[in-house]
C-alpha cells in the first residue's frame, strides 16, 4: 500500500482527515516539515499492534541467544501443560 504523506499544517488544518485516514484504512500518516520527516501518526490499534510485534521480536531474540548459547528449552508438551495449569488455577 502507498504510504499516506501530508504537511504536517494539515495536522492543525484537518485533523480528522488525518484520524479518519488512520482508523478506516489502518495504515500511519507521515507529516513532512519542509519536505522532511517530522512526524508519524497512526490509530491506537495499529499502535498497539506494532508494540506487540516490538514485544514479540525481542523475546524471539532472546530465545535465539539463548539456543545459540545452549540453553536448553522446555518441550512443546511441557508448555502446553504448564499453560493448561496456569488456565486452571484459581
Amino acid at each position: 500500500m502507498k504510504p499516506v504523506i501530508r504537511s504536517i499544517s494539515t495536522l492543525k488544518t484537518r485533523t480528522r482527515e488525518i484520524s479518519r485516514i488512520c482508523r478506516e484504512r489502518d495504515v500511519p500518516v507521515y507529516l513532512t516539515r519542509n519536505g522532511e520527516g517530522e512526524l508519524v501518526v497512526t490509530s491506537v490499534g495499529h499502535y498497539e499492534r506494532l508494540k506487540a510485534q516490538a514485544e514479540l521480536f525481542s523475546k524471539l531474540g532472546v530465545a535465539q541467544a539463548q539456543a545459540s548459547a545452549g540453553k536448553k528449552g522446555i518441550t512443546h508438551r511441557q508448555m502446553v501443560t504448564k499453560l493448561r495449569r496456569r488456565l486452571n488455577a484459581p
